[in-house]
């Protein structure tokens, strides 16, 4: 047995015991010295296995003694009720990060390109343009002078006359082409023909509808100017003239530069600011823009763009309202 150290033990015979005792004496002829005890094979190798499950546990002990408390590694411990934390709102590599507002979106960009003047050609008839349209602003090509439509009358012209070479006959455009303001005039019983700047017109002696053409106006105005100095709301409407807005006008003072209503602008509105807000001029830039006088609004509705926060105005007392449009 492996916890028996003292294993098997050989036999002595009495004589050898005696002889110990006596401290001398002699053996029996017959017996020789005594031999070592020898183990049995099957004895030597219980006895080396013995050894070895004895030094193996020793080794493990001391190896374990070593190890300290701060170098172990503490359990696992799963908790349920943990909280995750926020979540990682990192984008995946392949997907491209959200884009912050810019700068178009915050100011609500919003861009008008309608003009109040309409283009025609050297042949076209105030009677086909007028049809459901403004006839206020007109923008004629170059050489209308060689075109064949016809003029009928002279400062009055008759509906059916060319309207740009109506414009060529009176002097308000020359061959270049250019802008002018139509006004309907009502009847007149007859028509005058005259050769003027090269346009022979014709005569006509009946009533039917007439017009008169004029220069385009241009005028500098600050960002303060109102539409009530500039455009006349006197029947028949008279035309307001082609405006110069400076640049920078968004930065102006709210409080004094008012902008009142969206598309359609109290006549206590600025007409530059208003035209930012509308869109038809930027604020860069500046430029020229068209106003139209119309009749005054029950409401005017806030809102904001182009970096300008408009009014809201119910039932005002008195006072107009106007519209302004690109120049392109």
């Amino acid at each position: 047995m492996c916890g028996d150290r003292s294993g098997p033990k050989p036999s002595i015979s009495s004589a050898t015991i005696h002889q110990r005792e006596t401290g001398g004496g002699t053996l029996p002829t017959n017996m020789g010295p005594p031999a070592p005890p020898v183990l049995p094979a099957t004895e030597e190798a219980a006895r080396k296995t013995c050894a070895t499950k004895m030094t193996a546990p020793t080794a493990h002990k001391r190896k374990r003694k070593k190890t300290t408390s701060s170098s172990r590694r503490p359990p696992l411990v799963l908790h349920r009720n943990l909280d995750p934390g926020p979540p990682n709102r990192t984008p995946p590599p392949n997907v491209p990060a959200p884009v912050p507002p810019t700068e178009d979106l915050q100011r609500n960009e919003v861009v008008n390109t309608q003009q109040m003047s309409q283009l025609v050609t050297c042949d076209t008839k105030l009677r086909d343009q007028c049809k459901g349209t403004p006839c206020n602003r007109y923008e004629c090509p170059a050489g209308c002078l060689d075109a064949t439509g016809k003029v009928v009358g002279t400062v009055y012209y008759e509906m059916q006359s060319s309207v740009c070479r109506a414009g060529l006959h009176a002097g308000v455009i020359d061959n270049d082409g250019g802008w002018m303001d139509v006004t309907r005039q009502g009847r007149k019983d007859f028509f005058i023909k005259s050769n003027k700047n090269g346009v022979q017109s014709l005569g006509k002696y009946l009533s039917a509808n007439s017009f008169t053409v004029s220069r385009v106006p241009v005028k500098a105005i600050t960002c303060e100017t109102t539409v009530a100095p500039m455009c006349s709301y006197q029947r028949p409407a008279k035309h307001c003239p082609r405006l110069y807005c400076p640049r920078n006008c968004l930065e102006e003072n709210p409080l004094i530069s008012r902008v009142i209503g969206t598309r359609i602008y109290s006549d206590k509105s600025s007409i530059c600011r208003a035209a930012v807000h509308a869109g038809v001029l930027r604020n860069d830039l500046g430029g020229y823009i068209d106003v139209m006088p119309v009749d005054k609004r029950k409401n005017y509705i806030a809102s904001h763009q182009n970096g300008i926060s408009s009014e809201s105005l119910q039932n005002p007392p008195g006072g107009k309202a106007f519209r302004v449009f690109a120049v392109i």
